[in-house]
């Protein structure tokens, strides 16, 4: 973990791309990741935002006939909206345009060509570049002369540019990596860094003169700069970078910067290699994930296989729509998405596990005794639901803290069959019609209704607004945000008495269409 605030972070997106599920991913993880440690009591600073420079958006500007700030301040909401709409509770929102920004970058511009090694220096590139990855490429990394991620045609460019002296870092972040594996997940990631690495690095451009819409070179402000010492330098300016040490030393270095595998290189190997230029500490970890796939591809709007995250939410909701993709997929794997295994997800999961289990308990609570919870104290009715949730809690917390998202649900799912088991075992349903049996009735309730208590709390991360209902169903008086774990996960925090209320059901079913 970082110094004082535990620091998550999600790549900046393009403001004029199509949001589609495959950003969505990243930014719901980093949100249940930022959530959780906030649930166990962690100083938690989450931060996304849009990256707004470069000739991709200068040219996108151009052809809808308006300057670039005009263009990205009319694009850039766009995100926002989606973020509120998937439930992402971000701390912070930043846009490469910002004044704070644009002192980062110079400063951090500065420091590095100040550094008396040489590690910025003049130059001419000559060769293929590909505007959509704002990146050169060699002819042996293209694929059928087209970019390799885009399968879009690269154009040939000469230009005077400065350079970052990037193969002078090799050795220094080869040492790193060895030193503290941690520092890439997963380990095939890692691998591929060390193979970089272990092959030599080659200098990359930090500034172009061909367009203006970017942030000048303080010491020659006829070249503004490129891409990745503006984008990625987003997230030293909100941990306080060029403005607030005293914030920066709390915040910085981040704990985790999550990403898709395709930007790999630039944020373990560029990034770290930059800040250890300007004497700042790499980020403690780099999570790369890997690709939501429609049909067997990647998703592109070049392909037209986005999905649009709106598409999903409006049949499955938000809570539905979190709870899949973290729950389905291996985070750092590739996963193919589909509609039926979606819907199939809901049903099993959340429609007859969860949402059943609550359906079942609140109903009988209500028709047997008004909707208030009794006492446990039968003997005869303990269960091992206590120690079931007790351990299912410590392996969700081992997982969430190692970034192990889909095995984490799947621990707190172990509570949900485990009750749904209990009940069919203890049959309230009968102890309900038969004479002198009414505290026993109550006593299995009890345990059935302390279990929801407890994983109401347990999947606030992920559903937030689902747990909320079931927090209100519940009738506890003290707000579920205060809730923190572990202390609020031990046996017995339901006090009898509480009144409770069947309402609405937290997941209907879905038909399969």
């Amino acid at each position: 973990m970082g110094r004082d605030v535990f620091y998550i972070t999600t790549p900046i997106y393009y403001p004029n791309d199509v949001p589609h599920i495959g950003h969505a991913y990243t930014s719901v993880a980093a949100d249940f990741i930022a959530r959780y440690h906030r649930l166990r009591g962690d100083d938690v600073f989450h931060l996304t935002g849009t990256d707004e420079h470069g000739l991709k958006l200068q040219r996108a500007a151009e052809a809808a006939g308006q300057d670039p700030r005009t263009w990205v301040d009319a694009m850039a909401p766009r995100w926002k909206a989606v973020w509120a709409r998937l439930d992402i509770a971000n701390d912070d929102y930043i846009r490469t345009t910002e004044p704070r920004h644009v002192a980062a970058v110079t400063k951090l511009l500065q420091t590095v060509f100040d550094n008396g090694r040489e590690d910025i220096y003049l130059g001419t590139y000559e060769g293929l570049y590909c505007v959509s990855c704002e990146l050169y490429y060699t002819e042996d990394e293209l694929v059928d002369g087209r970019c390799p991620i885009h399968d879009r045609p690269v154009e040939p460019m000469v230009e005077e540019n400065y350079f970052f002296r990037l193969s002078a870092y090799a050795d220094r972040l080869l040492e790193h990596y060895e030193r503290t594996p941690s520092a890439v997940e997963p380990e095939a990631r890692r691998n591929e860094v060390l193979s970089l690495l272990r092959g030599g690095l080659q200098d990359f451009s930090i500034s172009r003169t061909s367009f203006d819409w970017g942030i000048p070179l303080p010491w020659d402000p006829r070249h503004v700069c490129y891409v990745w010492f503006d984008a990625l330098t987003n997230y030293i300016t909100a941990a306080g970078y060029a403005d607030d040490p005293e914030r920066f030393a709390r915040v910085w270095p981040a704990d985790v910067h999550l990403m898709a595998k395709d930007i790999l290189r630039q944020h373990a190997i560029y990034w770290p290699a930059m800040l250890m230029a300007a004497g700042v500490d790499p980020p403690t970890q780099v999570w790369v994930h890997g690709y939501l796939l429609v049909g067997g591809e990647k998703m592109s709007k070049t392909k037209l296989t986005g999905i649009h995250p709106f598409e999903l939410i409006d049949h499955f909701g938000v809570d539905s729509y979190r709870y899949y993709f973290m729950r389905e997929f291996s985070f750092g794997q590739d996963g193919s998405f589909s509609w039926e295994s979606m819907v199939q997800r809901h049903n099993a999961d959340l429609a007859n596990g969860l949402g059943n289990l609550a359906s079942r308990v609140l109903a009988m609570l209500g028709s047997s005794f008004g909707g208030e919870v009794s006492p446990a104290t039968v003997p005869g009715c303990e269960s091992d639901l206590p120690a079931v949730a007790a351990d299912a809690l410590a392996r969700y917390d081992d997982h969430m803290v190692g970034v192990r998202l889909q095995p984490a649900l799947a621990a707190v799912w172990e509570i949900v069959a485990r009750a749904n088991q209990y009940l069919v075992e203890k049959e309230p349903w009968k102890l309900s019609k038969e004479a002198g049996r009414r505290a026993e009735l109550g006593s299995v309730l009890y345990a059935a209704a302390e279990t929801l208590r407890i994983l109401a709390i347990a999947i606030q991360p992920i559903m937030p607004a689902a747990a909320l209902r079931l927090w209100d169903q519940l009738g506890i008086a003290e707000p579920l945000a205060r809730q923190r774990l572990p202390a609020s996960g031990s046996w017995g925090g339901l006090a009898p008495g509480t009144a409770t209320t069947k309402g609405a059901s937290l997941f209907p079913r879905l038909d399969a269409e």
